[in-house]
Order: structure tokens, then C-alpha cells, then sequence
């Protein structure tokens, strides 16, 4: 089985160009799609449940490997443990941490001599494999420190945007005006009992197209402003 996993942590992102991308290269990809906000693995149901089912044999197919996971720890030991069991992943944005590529990286360790230069020979294959695991882990830090850089730099704007006077998030003790609030509070005003009209509290929030708790709470803040 092939799955192609896709993730958007940001309502600007657009998922298409994700499974575009996948589909371009796997057109029989089994695509999971979600959108989630976060770093942390935990709590991504789509991803848990290609894991869950994923045998040795199949491939996951990621457009990043900031799709995966980007906290360095958890996206390093996850990819371990699914290497461990024979999946196969494959990062479009990434080819140089697949695990072909890691697997190619472990084939090329130098054979053994015999004598006593293999002593040497099991250092070099040693730090071989650390350097392919090295480059591994590299990527998913990068990933991690390119989401601890926007959220910096989404610090620094709002304190910025202080610092020069601008209003920042919702005053408090402020209501926030929906499209439908103000013709609504008009026809309350117009037609309900108690502001004169001959309609019940029932009755004008079924003219007004409102919930009956939206209805009270219109006409508490109409009462509120006489």
C-alpha cells in the first residue's frame, strides 16, 4: 500500500498543491488529508491512522518533511521506528532523508579486511551511519526552527503593532458585530412585546432567523443601550 499523507496547519496553506504534488509522482497513492494546527505528533488522527494500519512493505509518501512532524525529537524517533519496520518513506522535498537513500548510506559501508585495519573500518562504517542519521535528524530540526521563527516573528509583529499604538485582538469588554446582528436587532426593536411590537420573544426570533439564546442575548444588549 501506498498512502499519501497531507496536512495544512495554517487556514492560508492550500492542501491541493499537496496531494498534486503526490499524486504527480504516485497517481495510485491513497491520499489522507487533515488539517491541524500544532508541532506535536499526538493529535494528528490522520497520520495515527496510516501508522495503525501500516505494514513492512508499504510507503508513505510526505510533500515535506514539516508534514511528517516538526519537532526535531519526535519526528527523528518516529521515522526510526517506522524504518525499523520496513516502511518506506519518501520525502518530495527531501529526497536526500528517504529511506532508500538511508538504506543505500548503510549498503555502502567498507568490508572488513581480516586483520587488524578493520578496527579502523568499523570506526569509518560507524560514523557513516551517524552522518546518514545526522542528516536525517537534520531536517526535521530545520523543520522545527522554521516554526520557532514564524511564531518569533508573529511575537515580535504584535509587539510591534503595541509598541506603535495599533490595536491589537479584540478590546476588551468589546462585542463582536456579526452580518446578521444589526437586522436582527432592528426587527426586535420593531416587533417584539417589549419594545412596543405585537410579537411574542418565539415569534420574533423565528422572523429574525436567530437561536433563542442569540435572541435574548440581542435583546439584552438592545435593553442595554436604551
Amino acid at each position: 500500500m501506498i498512502y499519501g499523507y497531507c496536512r495544512i496547519s495554517t487556514s492560508k496553506q492550500n492542501i491541493t498543491r499537496q496531494e498534486r504534488n503526490i499524486k504527480a509522482v504516485c497517481p495510485s497513492a491513497i491520499i489522507i488529508k487533515e488539517a491541524y494546527t500544532g508541532t506535536k505528533i499526538q493529535g494528528r488522527k490522520g497520520l495515527d491512522r496510516i501508522i495503525s494500519n501500516i505494514k513492512k512493505g508499504d510507503m508513505i509518501i510526505f510533500d515535506s518533511v514539516s508534514r511528517m512532524s516538526r519537532n526535531a525529537e519526535e519526528g527523528f524517533d518516529l521515522y526510526q521506528d517506522l524504518f525499523n519496520k520496513g516502511v518506506e518513506l519518501r520525502f518530495l522535498k527531501e529526497p536526500h532523508i528517504d529511506t532508500q537513500t538511508y538504506k543505500a548510506a548503510m549498503k555502502t559501508s567498507v568490508p572488513m579486511t581480516g586483520t587488524t585495519v578493520d578496527l579502523i573500518l568499523q570506526g569509518v562504517n560507524a560514523y557513516l551511519m551517524e552522518l546518514a542519521k545526522s542528516q536525517i535528524y537534520l531536517a526535521f530540526q530545520e523543520s522545527q526552527q522554521e516554526v520557532e521563527y514564524l511564531h518569533e516573528r508573529t511575537r515580535e509583529g504584535l509587539i510591534t503593532a503595541k509598541l506603535n499604538g495599533k490595536r491589537v485582538g479584540t478590546p476588551k469588554g468589546s462585542k463582536l458585530t456579526v452580518k446578521k446582528a444589526a437586522p436582527a436587532k432592528e426587527i426586535i426593536k420593531t416587533h417584539n412585546k417589549s419594545f412596543g411590537g405585537s410579537l411574542s420573544d418565539t415569534e420574533t426570533a423565528k422572523l429574525a432567523g436567530i437561536s433563542r439564546n442569540t435572541f435574548y442575548k440581542y435583546k439584552k444588549e438592545l435593553f442595554g443601550s436604551l
